[in-house]
């Protein structure tokens, strides 16, 4: 593995700090807490004219065509800034979907509105109750001649308001892996869309499916097989963003503690506080070599298949822990809404808990590194 970055990374990577620092301060991640919308006009116009809206997409659909270490160095930097906005759930799960289902036709009409951040697609997946596993939707697309008519509820659909389409999976057959994606029009007829509130204070929702039609031709092709995949670029970007956070928790905390005084010194100075900060340093380290290493896989057209679960448990599990460890050191400052370790701090639980959490994480890595010939392993993800 080389984990010696280019010269063009280097300005990349400096590029989207410059970004974070300027776009998604955290007065704007404040600013986003429960809006309707979720999308910070200054940062997403911002992703959009650096092309970063783009990223994933092929240069000939007006993309910047970014391979897998380019991209989780961006997120490493989002994740310092908390960065707000759809650019995840559109510009890489649904951008990633897209890539693998539609024709070359629907690329053509999708893809440079996506590149450009104008159209924004949002996937629903999850339902209330059931589980991240393909036996986890339930709700059905009942095929109807020339149109499938869908029925069912999805949550956690994170920013369904400020997009035009839902990348919806639904039950096709009754086989566990028969479930395909739809595209479906935000404003369709009888969908119905709910603000939910969470820990993170971010913009999700719950969005209601009644007999609503979707025409053949908005099914994408390769089902649960094209979700997973998809999943899989996910998790290695979701882990880059986990590192980026943690690291910038722990620098705001270090600052805290050179400048907070106790008994005629900083408390940094203590050692079981100066303990937790080496502690921390040492697991965010670790993360993020873990995730250049899933990366550089992927670029190099390698199985990720265990790494990018990898990546995810590890890293995220890390911001948990750091972020926590922050708290602490923060006193009872740490959980006042005015400090902005909080915000770190309530967003890293919430990760562990979506695009797949840490139980199901666990149950693929095990199936990937047991002998599942000699040993049956339940893995309610992968069929």
């Amino acid at each position: 593995m080389d984990l010696k970055f280019t010269e063009e990374q280097h300005i990349l990577r400096d590029m989207v700090r410059s970004m974070v620092e300027d776009h998604s301060t955290t007065a704007v991640v404040r600013e986003m807490e429960h809006d309707k919308i979720g999308v910070p006009t200054g940062l997403w116009q911002q992703m959009s004219e650096m092309g970063l809206t783009g990223m994933m997409l092929p240069e000939e659909y007006g993309g910047i065509g970014l391979d897998m270490v380019d991209c989780a160095l961006i997120y490493e930097e989002l994740g310092r800034g908390l960065a707000p906005g759809p650019h995840f759930v559109s510009s890489v799960i649904a951008v990633g979907a897209i890539s693998r289902g539609c024709s070359e036709q629907q690329k053509a009409e999708l893809f440079p509105a996506m590149g450009s951040g104008e159209l924004i697609v949002a996937p629903a997946w999850l339902e209330p109750d059931n589980g991240f596993g393909p036996l986890g939707v339930q709700m059905r697309a009942e095929n109807d001649g020339d149109t499938f008519v869908l029925n069912g509820v999805k949550r956690h659909v994170f920013y369904a308001r400020a997009a035009q389409k839902l990348l919806v999976l639904a039950r096709t057959g009754d086989a566990e892996a028969d479930v395909d994606l739809f595209l479906v029009d935000t404003d369709a007829e009888g969908v119905t869309l709910e603000q939910q509130r969470s820990m993170a204070y971010d913009t999700q929702y719950k969005v209601t499916f009644t007999d609503v039609a979707v025409p053949a031709a908005n099914k994408l092709s390769g089902g649960w097989s094209n979700w997973h995949d998809v999943l899989m670029d996910g998790c290695i970007l979701q882990a880059a963003y986990a590192v980026g956070a943690a690291q910038q928790a722990l620098d705001i905390t270090v600052r805290y503690a050179n400048e907070r005084e106790q008994f005629d010194k900083p408390i940094g100075a203590f050692q079981a506080l100066a303990h937790y900060m080496a502690d921390a340093q040492v697991d965010i380290t670790g993360a993020q070599v873990l995730v250049w290493e899933a990366a550089w896989a992927h670029r190099e057209g390698k199985s990720v298949a265990r790494l990018a679960p990898m990546a995810k448990l590890f890293c995220c599990n890390a911001n948990r822990d750091a972020t926590a460890k922050c708290e602490q050191i923060h006193g009872g400052y740490g959980f006042t809404m005015e400090y902005d370790i909080q915000l770190y701090f309530r967003r890293a639980k919430q990760q562990q808990m979506n695009w797949l959490d840490s139980r199901t994480l666990e149950d693929m890595i095990s199936a990937d590194i047991l002998d599942t010939d000699a040993i049956t392993i339940v893995n309610p993800f992968k069929v």
